[in-house]
């Protein structure tokens, strides 16, 4: 790659940056969509648990792919493939006429979105050697995370409630056609020295561990725990576990490299953003549901009501970049599991009559604590680890979020349905107190692990592992040369 300058460096973050802003805009405005959604297309609480999840799996399936893939053939032109792959989605999801052809309209939106997050994530950390400025980059991208959250409940409930839940994914296209023409123009092309082969094997296998475990999570209340279908669908997954930790350790070029997991931060960094994003993403669905259904406000309502998480956590990530350059990623981390434990906390008893203000407090500290949260994941994860593995590197992190979210969703939405449906037959506020613990708990364990994986131990196991990575020799494979 050329040397670029500084306003070159900072305009291409820029352009990574759209691809950020528009997957993250759009779970969100599909987050205050759902009740509309429910209502037009007359889906139960599984299909809006389906309606999330079909992207959010879809997506956390192939990023691992997506970012090898990316560094074998070249960045931009994946980056620019999965552009138009999601710019057609978003047309098509405004299109479907059921819930069942929404959720595979979802499922496209998924495969273009695969290819841009970790894509543009492995552009940036080429294009931000200094692990200084990489830092503050990294600052500006969890800062626009903050930007679309805000940005999406105000106008995602502007447009259902002016338009109609269709034209949420119609604001998708006009950034998409945007950065598609500044990618041509403005990010020079970047791959791997060495080209990774393809594991299909592996890729069978993440796609069968994370669909049949939240398959079964999510259609166990309905179809029943102990229902051949479900148990059925826990021993695929199991299979499939054993399948890739036997299998991929064997590959000379693996799809999933295990080794990257003998660094303790990078480990930590996956559960954290595992525990991070299911906490996020259950919130945002227990909340949208119970602004809408059990207090009747509207989507434009609901939204306004949720803009101050969101506008903490645009004020909060890039702070959190500051304090990762400055101090590590200890400080953030531990802050930002209190704070989404106690912001959590704060719902662990909601009824219908829980004043406003309580709920304000509860999303302001939840939002500094995943504002904090999302800039040192993102920088462990990538950091330590050789340039030439960047995409990947970056790609399993991308993944964790998602399986993170499509987990979360999976459970909580699970607990609640249960409860709902129940012998005890409660209504939404009572059922969602189990829901609040567990976002709870997301929040302990990140506490926790921000403490383990930052100390001179857990320092030197990253320190290892780049030490093996960069002075192994390259692996031919046979037939190969």
């Amino acid at each position: 790659m050329p040397e670029l300058s500084d306003r070159r460096r900072y305009l291409i973050l820029a352009i990574c940056c759209l691809s950020l802003f528009i997957v993250s805009l759009d779970n969100t405005i599909v987050n205050v969509a759902l009740p509309a959604i429910q209502r037009d297309l007359h889906a139960s609480v599984s299909g809006l648990q389906w309606t999330i999840d079909a992207y959010t799996l879809v997506l956390a399936s192939l990023l691992m792919l997506s970012g090898s893939t990316a560094d074998r053939v070249g960045r931009r032109r994946v980056f620019q493939i999965g552009l138009v792959i999601f710019g057609v989605g978003s047309l098509l999801c405004s299109l479907a006429p059921n819930i069942g052809t929404l959720v595979g309209f979802r499922a496209l939106q998924a495969i273009g979105g695969s290819m841009l997050n970790p894509v543009a994530m492995s552009i940036i950390t080429n294009v931000f050697t200094d692990r200084r400025q990489r830092a503050k980059a990294i600052g500006v991208w969890g800062g626009v995370v903050g930007i679309s959250f805000a940005l999406g409940p105000t106008v995602g409930g502007l447009l259902v409630q002016s338009i109609g839940w269709q034209s949420i994914f119609w604001i998708n296209i006009p950034v998409v056609v945007a950065a598609i023409v500044l990618t041509a123009v403005f990010v020079p092309e970047s791959r791997a020295a060495r080209s990774r082969r393809v594991d299909p094997v592996g890729q069978v296998l993440v796609f069968l561990t994370l669909a049949t475990l939240t398959y079964g999570i999510i259609e166990g209340p309905g179809r029943g725990w102990s229902s051949p279908e479900i148990l059925g669908c826990f021993l695929v997954a199991i299979a499939a576990v054993i399948g890739l930790l036997r299998y991929e350790p064997r590959r000379p070029e693996p799809l999933l490299d295990l080794r990257f997991f003998r660094s303790a931060p990078f480990s930590g960094a996956t559960i954290i953003a595992i525990c991070g994003f299911g906490g996020i993403g259950s919130f945002l669905f227990l909340n949208t549901l119970y602004l809408q259904d059990a207090r009747g406000y509207s989507a434009l309502d609901s939204g306004l009501l949720t803009l101050p998480l969101a506008l903490v956590m645009s004020l909060c990530a890039p702070l959190a970049g500051r304090l990762v350059s400055a101090r590590g990623a200890r400080l953030p981390l531990a802050a930002g599991g209190i704070a989404m434990a106690l912001g959590a906390g704060l719902l662990v008893n909601l009824t219908e009559r829980t004043p406003i203000a309580l709920l304000i407090a509860s999303y302001v500290i939840f939002g500094i604590g995943f504002g904090l949260l999302n800039p040192p994941i993102t920088n462990t994860a990538v950091s330590g680890m050789p340039v030439s593995q960047a995409g990947v590197a970056a790609a399993v992190a991308s993944t964790s979020r998602q399986v993170g979210q499509s987990l979360g969703i999976a459970v909580v939405g699970s607990v609640v349905t249960s409860a709902v449906h129940g012998p005890l037959r409660v209504g939404f506020a009572s059922a969602s107190h189990a829901g609040w613990l567990i976002i709870v708990g997301c929040g302990l364990v990140i506490l926790a692990l921000g403490f383990i994986t930052t100390g001179r131990w857990a320092r030197q196991t990253a320190a290892n592992v780049a030490a093996e990575f960069s002075t192994e020799s390259p692996k031919v494979p046979a037939g190969v040369r």
